[in-house]
Formats: C-alpha cells, structure tokens, sequence
C-alpha cells in the first residue's frame, strides 16, 4: 500500500476533484462534437470524440486510485459552463480553459505526494505529461496556418489595425 507520508483525505480531495473535472471533459467534449459544422466537421467531430473518450480514461484512473485508497469517489460533475459560441475556436479556447484548470489540479496532487508516494507521484506526472501535450494540440489548432508561435488569445482578441 501507499506510504503515509503524505495528506491523505487531501489527495482523496484532489483526486475527487480530478475526477470530477474529467467527467465534465466527458460531457464538454460530447456536446462539442454534436455542436461542429461546416467542411471540416468530420475530422473536428472525430478529433471531440477522442478527447471525450480520453477524458473518461482519465476519470477512471482517477476514480480508480481513490478506491485504491480505500475511500469513496465523487458522484459529482465539475463545471459544465460554456460560452454557447459554437464557432471551432471558441469550441477550442473553452476546451483549452477547461484543460488548463485540470492540469492545475494535476499538479496541486503532484505537489501534495512529490517524494511520499511513488505510485501517486508518476500517475500525477503522467497525466501532467497527457495534459500539456493535449494543450500543445490544442494551441496548435488555433494558430492560424503558417503561424510558428504559439497561440496569443490576446493578440487574437484585439480588433485589426489596433496590435
């Protein structure tokens, strides 16, 4: 089992709320994938669908290791707010918001167990690792083709002719 170096009803806390925000993936990226039109739908659409299918991945080992703990995991959903713009990059600058606030969570858990627990410690690095590369995806698309650095929201916010 686990060492008891470290906070454990914080990390069941923060594992909760994992869960939690991984289970609102599931269901943002759902409704993302039933909100795309246009030409490029089919790919988008796909591209949604696996990230709703990887979120749930990500909850179940979330839920998993609080089990593993010997406690209960959370039956509740993390916030489902949405911009209800449902232009391709306003789909993706929700998304990316969304991941971020996880990834927060992921290292809050990784700070929590860093040096006390082997087994937390690398599936907190591991999802961190998932995360920022689903992030760097994520940028990617909202460049603007040919556009090397990466996303400004920003810059991309601010009308022409006043950057």
């Amino acid at each position: 089992m686990a060492d008891k170096n470290y906070d454990k009803p914080a990390v069941v806390r923060l594992l909760n709320k994992i869960l939690e925000m991984e289970l609102a993936g599931v269901v943002r990226y759902t409704h993302y994938s039933l909100m795309v039109y246009g030409y490029s739908r089919i790919p988008i659409v796909s591209w949604l669908r696996a990230q709703a299918d990887e979120s749930m991945g990500h909850a179940t080992k979330a839920g998993e290791l609080v089990t593993h703990l010997g406690e209960h995991p959370s039956l509740s959903i993390g916030p489902l707010l949405e911009t209800h713009n449902h232009d391709i990059g306003a789909i993706l600058r929700e998304a990316m918001a969304h991941e971020r606030a996880t990834l927060q969570a992921y290292h809050e858990l990784l700070a929590g167990v860093e040096g006390r627990s082997i087994m937390l410690e690398e599936y907190a690095r591991e999802m961190i690792y998932a995360e920022e590369m689903h992030l760097g995806e994520v940028d990617k698309m909202l460049r603007n083709p040919g556009q090397i650095g990466a996303f400004e929201e920003e810059k991309s916010a601010k009308p022409k002719g006043k950057r």
